[in-house]
């Protein structure tokens, strides 16, 4: 067995290259292209909420900044106003490391006023025109308006922020407050980053999860199958190695016992083969042994003709049976057994196989008791020819197997709605270990007498078509018996 599993495990590399691509290219395809489907998803709206976080709540703070400069001003006119600017500048805005602030004249859009001071490097100091639409929408609509985008003359990623200053009614100019995006956009950049590498790692990880769960699976039916196609080569018996106590285990549990049991199965049809070829030679060696000493005349006397005729005719109802039985194993096997259904006195048909079988018995030293009784049964719906050829059988088998008891008692009973039948021999009875078997298919067990070893499984297979049930055991005190369970009303 060991040498077995061994040779089912050195072709498992063999396998892995050749087996159930499909099926592992299917399944990692499907759940892979799945689970990068929704990280690609769930990595893309993390980056849109985060940058509109992000976005969203630098505008707040530029708008809140804005509205705050226009708000402080208490200008009446333009001077006033430039003077307020300027002191806003120079005194109050505190922000200039990150967000620079500018007064822009709303009738020219020249930068009157700026916190970026003589630094010309991004085109804001005073002066220029930065000629953006948060600047133009500022004066148009009279609000706060905001805009993002790449700075006309730097190209460099900058939010900007602008509200109407209002003097008497009209707007004179625009507080603008800017910031440059740049630092937010890399930070943006890393979270996104971190984000693709944390979903890298997952689909990573489902990757090679799925992985070890494909192996888990196709590997072992590879093992399956392979061990399936050697069975079917006629390598019965062979076993494959359990690795899961899954699904997957059941069925190489399940395997490995059908490998089992056709072994068996063709072991024993050897042995039938065997046994029905030794059963035929020795009654037709005996009735051409007898024949042709008859025919020659080497046998005179009367009484050695009548034993030589008494073999001729007891080997050829040995044939007959056996013949009769292989008939109905056949008719059993491709499915031609039936059953012709009436109804039937059942204690009748048994008294009947009792008397037919009793001066026989008689002849051969055998005493077959009935126990009678004087209970009334009803019929039973069933067979009477089949339920017959079970009587007949079962005696047979006793007076077989019944070694030097020389006896077998019957009797029937009725138990609620059903009707037992019992035949007891006193032989020797079964080993334990091959009770569960008795009843299969040319099992012939450790006994030496002589049957094709299906006539159990006849019976076995009428009785189950009786929708009835026929148990063997052996019997306190020694021998074997054999109990029939047939319901009333079937």
């Amino acid at each position: 067995m060991g040498l077995l599993r061994e040779e089912i495990r050195g072709e498992q590399p063999h396998m892995k290259s050749n087996k159930f691509k499909g099926i592992r290219k299917r399944w990692m395809v499907n759940s892979i292209s799945v689970v990068l489907l929704i990280v690609l998803l769930a990595v893309t709206a993390f980056s849109v909420a985060l940058a509109g976080y992000y976005y969203s709540s630098m505008s707040s703070e530029l708008k809140g900044k804005a509205e705050s400069a226009v708000s402080q001003s208490t200008a009446r006119t333009e001077t006033e106003y430039l003077q307020y600017a300027q002191d806003y500048v120079s005194n109050r805005f505190s922000d200039q490391d990150g967000i620079q602030v500018q007064f822009i004249n709303a009738a020219s859009g020249t930068v009157q006023v700026s916190s970026y001071g003589n630094d010309d490097r991004y085109g804001l100091t005073a002066g220029t025109k930065p000629d953006t639409p948060d600047i133009s929408g500022a004066i148009e609509t009279v609000d706060t308006v905001s805009w993002t985008g790449n700075d006309p003359q730097t190209g460099e990623h900058i939010m900007a922020v602008s509200s109407p200053l209002v003097i008497n009614g009209e707007v004179v100019a625009v507080a603008r407050m800017v910031t440059s995006l740049r630092l937010v956009d890399r930070q943006i950049t890393m979270i996104v980053i971190i984000a693709l590498l944390i979903g890298a790692l997952i689909l990573a990880l489902v990757y090679f999860s799925n992985l070890y769960f494909v192996r888990s699976i196709v590997e072992p039916v590879a093992g399956i199958t392979e061990t399936a196609k050697r069975i079917a080569a006629g390598s019965y018996g062979i076993q494959i190695e359990k690795k899961f106590d899954d699904e997957i285990g059941d069925l190489t549990d399940t395997i490995n016992d059908m490998s089992l049991k056709i072994k068996q199965s063709e072991k024993l049809k050897s042995e039938f083969i065997a046994s029905v070829s030794h059963e035929l030679r020795t009654p037709l060696t005996a009735i051409n042994g007898w024949a042709e000493t008859i025919q020659n005349g080497e046998v005179r006397d009367a009484e050695d003709v009548r034993k030589g005729m008494s073999i001729i005719v007891s080997e050829a109802r040995r044939l007959t049976n056996m013949v009769e039985e292989l008939l109905e194993f056949s008719r059993i096997e491709d499915g031609r057994f039936t059953l012709s259904i009436e109804p039937v006195d059942i204690k009748a048909e048994l008294e009947d196989a009792v008397y037919t079988y009793k001066e026989f018995f008689r002849k051969e030293g055998i005493i077959l008791n009935y126990e009678d009784t004087e209970e009334e049964f009803p019929t039973i719906e069933a067979d009477p020819e089949r339920l017959r050829q079970v009587f007949s059988n079962l005696f047979d088998n006793a007076a077989k197997h019944g070694g030097s008891g020389k006896r077998i008692d019957t009797a029937i009973r009725r138990e609620e709605d059903q009707i037992i039948i019992t035949i007891r021999d006193y032989g020797p009875g079964i080993p334990e270990e091959e009770l569960p078997h008795v009843k299969y298919k040319f099992y012939k067990g450790s006994s030496k007498a002589r049957g094709s070893g299906i006539g159990l499984a006849v019976c076995d297979e009428i009785i189950t078509r009786h929708n009835g049930t026929l148990d063997i055991g052996n019997a306190e005190g020694g021998g074997c018996v054999v109990t029939i369970h047939l319901p009333i009303g079937t």
